[in-house]
C-alpha cells in the first residue's frame, strides 16, 4: 500500500489505500518539515506502508536529503521506499496531468511551478517572511493589519474594521502577538480579507488588486523560467483555498492576460494528493531538486 500526505501550512491530507484523512495540522512556523511530518503521523492509524510519497511546502524549491524521511516513515509503518516532492510538484502533475503550462497554487504561501516539454520551473515558495506574496499569510496579515490600525484612528475604513471584528478579537486573546499562533490568525483570515474586498471595503479592494498583479508576475516568471515564451499559450490552473474566491481569480488572470495573451485558463483536473500518487507510480527516478527519492534494502 501507499501513504500520500500533502503537508501545507494550514493544514495537511493524508491518503492511505484510498482513505482520506484531512487534518488542521500543518507546517508551523519556523518547524521543520520532517518534525511537522512527524506530529501528523503520531496521529494516523498504524499499518504498514510500502511506499511514501510525501508532498510538501516549506522546500522552497529544494528538496532536502530524503533518507531521513525514510527512517521516519519506516519507524511508523514500514516503509522501504519514498518519494519526497516538492508540494509545488505534486500541484502541477495532478493540476494539469501532464500538460504544458503552469499551476499556481495558493495556500498559506504560495507555490508556482511551469513544466514544458518535461523542463520544470519553480517560483516564489519562498516562506512567508520574504516571499509568498499574495498568498493567504500575505493577504490575512495586511488585512488584520491594516483593521487594527483603523481601530487606532489610523484609517477609516469601516467596511474593512467591521468584517475584522472576529479576527481583531482573537487578536487580543493572543499571549504573543509575533509566535505561531499569530502566523495561523493570519493565515485564517485570508478568506476575511477577501471577503471585505467583495463588501466593497476599499482598503480590502486595494490588497486584493496588489495581491493579484504579484501572483500574476510570478505565473509569467515561472512560464518563461519553464522555457517558454510571451507568445506561447501555456494551460494555467489556479487552485488553493484563496481561489476559491472567483473575484481574486478573476484578477490574477486578469493580469497574467495582459502578458500572456493566449494563455488558457483551466479547472485543475486533480490536487496534490492526485499529483503525489501519480508520481509515485510514475516517475521512478529523481527530478532535482524537486524530486527526490530513498530507499532502504
Amino acid at each position: 500500500m501507499t501513504l500520500i500526505v500533502d503537508l501545507g501550512q494550514s493544514g495537511s491530507r493524508v491518503r492511505i489505500d484510498g482513505k482520506q484523512i484531512d487534518s488542521n495540522r500543518g507546517k508551523l512556523n519556523g518547524e521543520s518539515v520532517i518534525d511537522s511530518l512527524r506530529a501528523i503521523f503520531q496521529q494516523l492509524p498504524k499499518t504498514h506502508l510500502d511506499i511514501a510519497a510525501l508532498a510538501c511546502t516549506g522546500f522552497n524549491g529544494d528538496v532536502s536529503d530524503p533518507q531521513p524521511f525514510l527512517r521516519l516513515c519506516n519507524e511508523f509503518f514500514g516503509t522501504t521506499k519514498v518519494a519526497l516532492i516538492d508540494d509545488g510538484l505534486a500541484g502541477f502533475v495532478g493540476a494539469l496531468g501532464g500538460s504544458n503550462g503552469v499551476v499556481l497554487s495558493i495556500g498559506g504561501g504560495v507555490v508556482s511551478v511551469g513544466g514544458k516539454n518535461s523542463h520544470f520551473a519553480h517560483r516564489d515558495g519562498l516562506g512567508s517572511t520574504f516571499g509568498d506574496e499574495g498568498g493567504g499569510f500575505w493577504l490575512g496579515k495586511l488585512g488584520l493589519t491594516r483593521a487594527l490600525g483603523v481601530r487606532q484612528g489610523r484609517g477609516n475604513d469601516q467596511v474593512l474594521l467591521n468584517a475584522f471584528k472576529e479576527q481583531v478579537a482573537a487578536f487580543d486573546a493572543l499571549k504573543v502577538k509575533n509566535a505561531s499562533d499569530a502566523s495561523t490568525l493570519a493565515i485564517k483570515s485570508a478568506q476575511v480579507l477577501l471577503a471585505a474586498a467583495d463588501a466593497g471595503s476599499p482598503t480590502a479592494i486595494a490588497i486584493r488588486n496588489e495581491g493579484a498583479a504579484l501572483l500574476a508576475q510570478t505565473v509569467i516568471a515561472t512560464w518563461l523560467g519553464a522555457g517558454g515564451s510571451l507568445e506561447d499559450s501555456p494551460e494555467i490552473a489556479i487552485q488553493g483555498g484563496p481561489s476559491k474566491n472567483s473575484a481574486y481569480v478573476s484578477a490574477i488572470q486578469s493580469n497574467i492576460s495582459h502578458s500572456l495573451t493566449e494563455a488558457k485558463f483551466v479547472s485543475a483536473r486533480g490536487d496534490n494528493l492526485d499529483g503525489a500518487l501519480w508520481i509515485a507510480h510514475h516517475m521512478p527516478h529523481d527530478a532535482e531538486p524537486l524530486l527526490r527519492w530513498a530507499s532502504k534494502s
